[in-house]
């Protein structure tokens, strides 16, 4: 399943393969079609990444049709990003809407499990527990000030935490339906741990908001610091980076806020100066410096256009909380934005002005904007397709 639009033909991309897939599972189910026509194909979108990962857990992310394993691994593997944390949802996803049933899985899973510990091996920050880009390349949000042209691993970024979250639930659940609850149970102790150390680390009280933070500091050695540093050596372990983005909504739509936090982030959801727009969200907030809509690829923009997917995964974090009046209002924004692009355009596209709904670039893009298919069906009070 690829994204759609003459910029990404045929290509297999990690989050986006996933999302289109929830997208299509709602499609399929309103349209009364066959769901076996597309089980191959929504089956391959996970098989093919496994069939390309070693037992060193190195996933990349993305195919390209007749790619071999050797063209899409780089030099230092452990120096690189790889697959977001999201291919055990995208299984999970696909065993609960196939009535429980992973034996489709069995012979590959290994592999994932091989991916996970690449990551809580070699991309998990000793002090605070959390997990970190280690270049700016191909993060998914594009180029999130926090990360983009930052230090290489500095960035302990709010958007990969939530996606670890739900994919250490994905994978005690695949655990349980395979036999494996032993190593569910491993799964589960790590998501905890990390839901703590997210609510520790990346909450902000005084904002109400969650940040990517920086881990980018120097290590205390004793023997070799200077005299002013181990006369107060420093008993934080982290730097809060208070950037408004869009992803700390993404706490939300993992289940890792308290209540409490969660009605202070909505807070910050209803401001109009700051990410509230007529399409849906800012992906950054427009009383940032770093505010702009551009037209741009490699990377795409995420520096306050309206995303489909941001509007979305906001959007499902409401639902989760019971905020179903914002939840509503995000609907109709985002059912209007793309409403109006198919009008006017005939199509949907990549991204969005946030206050004029204008289309920026990529005509044609579908992916995970057809998940306005399922906003729909909540919207109008009817059973609908969510994520694992």
């Amino acid at each position: 399943m690829t994204p759609g639009s003459d910029s990404y033909p045929d290509v297999l991309w990690d989050w986006d393969s996933y999302f289109s897939n929830v997208a299509l599972k709602q499609i399929l189910a309103e349209t009364g079609a066959d769901p076996l026509e597309a089980e191959e194909y929504e089956k391959g979108c996970v098989l093919n990444f496994l069939h390309l990962t070693d037992g060193d857990g190195y996933m990349p992310i993305t195919v390209t049709r007749g790619a071999e394993r050797e063209s899409l691994r780089p030099d230092n593997i452990y120096e690189e990003n790889m697959h977001k944390p999201i291919l055990a949802q995208h299984a999970a996803f696909l065993v609960k809407y196939g009535n429980g049933d992973a034996q489709w899985l069995k012979r590959d899973f290994a592999k994932l499990q091989y991916h996970i510990n690449n990551y809580l091996n070699h991309h998990r920050h000793k002090e605070t527990g959390l997990f970190y880009w280690q270049t700016d390349k191909m993060i998914g949000v594009d180029n999130d000030p926090c990360t983009f042209y930052r230090p290489d691993g500095s960035s302990a970024s709010i958007y990969l935490n939530c996606l670890m979250v739900k994919e250490l639930e994905a994978m005690e659940y695949l655990c349980t339906r395979l036999g494996r609850e032993e190593s569910g149970e491993i799964y589960r102790q790590e998501r905890e741990k990390l839901t703590a150390a997210i609510r520790e680390y990346c909450y902000d009280e005084r904002d109400g908001f969650f940040y990517n933070v920086d881990i980018n500091l120097r290590t205390i050695d004793f023997e070799k610091e200077p005299f002013y540093h181990r006369g107060m050596p420093r008993h934080w372990s982290c730097l809060i980076q208070r950037i408004d983005v869009w992803s700390g909504f993404m706490a939300l739509w993992a289940g890792v806020a308290t209540k409490e936090q969660a009605a202070r982030v909505v807070e910050r959801y209803r401001d109009k100066n700051s990410f509230n727009c007529q399409g849906g969200v800012r992906t950054l907030s427009a009383q940032e410096k770093m505010f702009r809509i551009a037209a741009s690829n490699n990377p795409s923009c995420w520096l306050g256009p309206v995303w489909g997917i941001a509007n979305y995964l906001t959007f499902r974090g409401l639902v989760k909380y019971g905020y179903a009046e914002e939840a509503r209002e995000l609907c109709e924004r985002t059912i209007l934005l793309f409403g109006r692009d198919v009008e006017q355009c005939g199509a949907m596209h990549e991204y969005y002005a946030p206050d004029s709904g204008a289309p920026v670039i990529n005509p044609g893009f579908q992916n995970w904007n057809m998940l306005v298919m399922n906003m729909i069906s909540w919207y109008e009070g009817k059973e609908y397709i969510c994520e694992f």
